[in-house]
């Protein structure tokens, strides 16, 4: 479910799309059939439903959150009257000013929507009820314009009432009806922000219902009238809401408004901080939050400020003489990225069994303090900043999409006639403690933040099609990569390849990317940079030119469905065309074997050996001899998505044993051959290391003692198939050998590990629902455990097939 901001405080800016303007914008609702009216009308009003019926589900949870909320209020009413009131009828009316008027609406809205969703007919009309929601909206604006003075009186009267603040740090909410967990605690302060989020909710829902409803239908008017009004609402919204961000004036006497805020890693002093960063009109400022006592108000201590007068970027050539950032190596950050998603385990087990609060209370600190750990060491991408009348401060970045909104930003701010000043230490302490009451982000970008009942994001796979782009004024060279949020933090995930001198690029390239917990797909367009002069000595430092940037969110009602979606995303007036569709974790680790045997995909590896009397298939020989030749070098080989449509060329050329495969082989993408590479491995009908042996393979490396498990490690090796042994030797060196590139490919063992392990360990279906525990949320122990087998033989020193077969020292057991 989009959310405007993750805190409960924010000043309640609200947004149509859910996204700050500039960002990827959803295709105008106006084109009947979505996508340029070409679905077919059945499959619109098949998204129709799957849009509604996600709705309602969220509807269902609004109402029990407002139910919550409602239910103190009563007795605290009973009590006003009596000579010992907890709160007066008057602080009564504030805090929870409309809540039942606003309950009362969606009430009815829900019990009428809902017969009509649950017996579906393709024809059934619904406009009417979000055209009589939309005119109902006023009572919202009531809300908004009370919503500061009710946080307020609540919090006021939560520091003088104990009897008011136990009630108001736990209220009960209703788990929807089939769910396992009958109620969830959660703050007052935190519902009463939830009716702000809700109407950019129901905007949100109304574009997409446009989008799937054929102009035809009697629904189409009714529901453009009723996106009309919301949005007309929302602006108008913003418009009262602009002047309340207003800080202080500045020494010019106009007045300084908050334009941008955000946590940053800032490197100072040799070490990283996690700095709040704030960007007025005429000044960056650079904050951090003082430690105060429990109970006490929190207040930010300003560590450094620098006018935009006075602000300059360095340029590549002032950059190389800047020290080099120190950067975490790949393998801490996912044995980090583990440990977390064990802990997570933990806390749903305990959960499901109702265990204590203290005991989840204890598991959610640990939790915090690794994520909070991955937040300050993941981010390399250097931002530096300088101030003209001397000192340079550096920030690390995790994605090159922020580090240019931060510069765009103030470069836009920079156009206007700004004067230098220096701040006496009064208006310095006055424009700091504005920080505090101005911020929009509230929170630190972890997952231990998060509410229960928002959205854990996405787990398994997103294929994304990368079709074209227009709207460029000249010719150029020009890409896409793509990124998506995983624990907190954006990473790059693939890129398309580079069409040279156009101005409307037709890549149509796909890509598979694996998701883990992601709520968000960025978009960014690049004109590739090939004078050599330009090149930035810089670590990590792109000196391609970002055209164009865009972000949509990953919705899972809109992307869960087998279909492809196709959308455009908008860009500083460049518009790139792209469709997607959702695969989750246990249906895209399917093992199912070729119907025909005389390919290699999908056929067992002894009947390919045996065929083409080989001891390693041709296919794995000839694709690690490219690797290896051309790719070795290659940043994030095995890890970024090589094009779909080369690697499905490519598995038709291997299958068929065509005469050109080495022609073939040597003209393809790198990032392509080591796909094919991966998915051979992946559609095997049964794993490379047995379904047999999985389970000792699972026992095996978790056992503690370190001569025990070098015997049953090893002993497992030999109990293999020789052509699946010999070939697992061979890929295990080859292996090595990238992983010895690492300072230049960026592929630790570890990184490797992670890809091949539960490619070559995965049992097949039958097996997989015996000994695999895949949730759709957090990374199963099991997977975690596939890539630990691979890694301990990884490590291990040169493992030779004869060797290995004629030592008998090892003790054996039956497996």
């Amino acid at each position: 479910m989009p959310y405007i901001d993750e805190s409960p405080t924010m000043s309640p800016q609200l947004s149509a799309r859910g996204q700050e303007s500039g960002d990827g914008v959803s295709p105008t609702p106006t084109d009947g059939l979505g996508t340029g009216g070409e679905r077919e009308a059945g499959k619109g009003l098949e998204m129709r439903k799957l849009v509604l019926s996600g709705f309602l589900a969220s509807e269902e949870i609004y109402i029990n959150q407002l139910e919550a909320l409602l239910l103190p209020m009563k007795p605290l009413k009973a009590t006003a009257t009596t000579s010992q009131p907890v709160l007066t009828l008057q602080q009564i009316e504030t805090i929870f000013y409309k809540i039942q008027d606003i309950y009362e609406i969606h009430k009815e809205f829900y019990d009428s929507l809902c017969p009509k969703v649950q017996q579906w007919d393709s024809n059934v009309t619904m406009g009417h009820l979000f055209q009589k929601l939309a005119s109902q909206l006023g009572v919202y604006k009531a809300f908004v314009d009370n919503y500061k003075i009710a946080l307020e009186t609540a919090e006021k009267c939560s520091q003088s009432n104990y009897q008011f603040q136990k009630i108001s740090e736990e209220l009960k909410v209703k788990g929807p009806k089939d769910s396992k967990e009958s109620h969830t605690s959660v703050t007052m302060e935190a519902l009463l922000y939830k009716p702000i989020d809700r109407v950019t909710r129901s905007t949100l829902v109304l574009h997409d219902l446009l989008k799937h409803t054929p102009a035809d239908h009697p629904d189409y008017p009714l529901l453009q009238d009723a996106l009309r009004i919301s949005q007309n609402f929302l602006s108008s919204i913003n418009e009262d809401i602009d002047p309340r961000r207003t800080a202080v004036t500045t020494p010019k006497g106009e007045t300084r408004q908050l334009v941008k805020d955000g946590f940053l890693v800032e490197l100072s002093e040799g070490s990283r901080k996690l700095r709040h960063v704030f960007l007025f009109t005429d000044v960056l400022l650079c904050a951090k939050l003082k430690k105060t006592a429990v109970g006490k108000h929190q207040q930010y201590d300003c560590k450094w400020y620098v006018p935009l007068a006075d602000l300059v970027f360095p340029s590549p050539e002032e950059s190389e003489h800047c020290p080099q950032v120190h950067v975490i190596p790949d393998h801490e950050l996912e044995d980090m990225k583990m440990k977390i998603s064990a802990i997570k385990s933990e806390v749903q087990k305990e959960k499901a069994n109702k265990g204590q609060s203290r005991a989840i209370e204890r598991l959610k600190k640990k939790m915090f303090e690794n994520e909070f750990w991955l937040l300050l060491n993941s981010p390399a991408i250097p931002f530096r900043i300088h101030n003209r009348n001397g000192k340079s401060y550096l920030f690390l970045l995790s994605s090159d999409y922020e580090r240019s909104e931060w510069r765009e930003a103030i470069q836009r701010l920079q156009k206007k006639d700004l004067q230098a000043f220096v701040l006496s230490s009064v208006e310095l302490q006055v424009l700091t403690g504005s920080c505090f009451k101005l911020r929009t982000v509230h929170n630190i970008p972890v997952t231990s933040n998060k509410d229960d009942d928002e959205s854990p994001g996405l787990y398994g796979f997103l294929h994304v099609i990368v079709h074209s782009a227009k709207g460029f004024k000249q010719s150029a060279n020009l890409y896409c990569t793509l990124e998506v949020d995983s624990f907190g933090y954006f990473v790059s995930k693939a890129k398309t390849r580079v069409f040279r001198d156009t101005t409307e690029p037709q890549w149509n390239e796909e890509f598979e990317i694996e998701l883990e917990g992601s709520q968000s797909l960025r978009i960014l367009c690049y004109e590739k940079c090939y004078d050599k002069t330009k090149l930035n000595k810089d670590n990590n430092e792109i000196v391609d030119k970002i055209m164009g940037k865009g972000q949509i969110q990953l919705d899972p009602q809109a992307v869960q469905t087998k279909n492809w979606h196709m959308d455009v995303i908008e860009m500083n007036g460049i518009k790139v065309e792209f469709s997607m569709k959702f695969t989750s974790r246990d249906m895209s680790l399917k093992r199912t074997p070729s119907k025909k045997q005389t390919g290699v995909f999908g056929v067992k590896i002894s009947v390919v050996t045996k065929r083409e009397r080989s001891k390693v298939p041709y296919i794995v020989r000839q694709c690690v001899e490219e690797v290896e030749k051309r790719g070795i070098d290659e940043v994030g080989i095995y890890r970024i998505s090589g094009v779909a449509t080369d690697i499905q060329a490519l598995k038709a050329v291997f299958d068929a044993n065509n005469k050109d495969i080495l022609v073939m082989l040597s003209d393809m993408d790198i990032n392509a051959i080591a796909g094919t590479l991966k998915l051979y491995f992946r559609e095997l009908p049964e794993p490379l290391l047995t379904d047999r042996l999985y389970p000792a393979f699972m026992e095996g490396i978790a056992l503690s003692d370190p001569a025990a498990k070098e015997n049953c490690m090893m002993h497992l090796l030999r109990s293999l198939p020789d052509p699946n042994l010999i070939t697992f030797l061979f890929l295990l060196e080859h292996l090595k050998r990238v992983a010895e590139k690492e300072p230049i490919n960026k592929m630790s063992l570890h990184n490797l590990a992670t890809v091949f392990g539960p490619t070559l360990l995965r049992p097949s279906e039958g097996e997989s629902k015996a000994h695999l525990t895949l949730a759709s949320d957090i990374w199963s122990h099991d997977v975690m455990a596939q890539v630990q087998v691979l890694l301990y033989y990884l490590q291990h020193p040169p493992i030779s097939f004869s060797e290995l077969k004629r030592n008998t020292l090892y003790f054996s057991t039956d497996v």
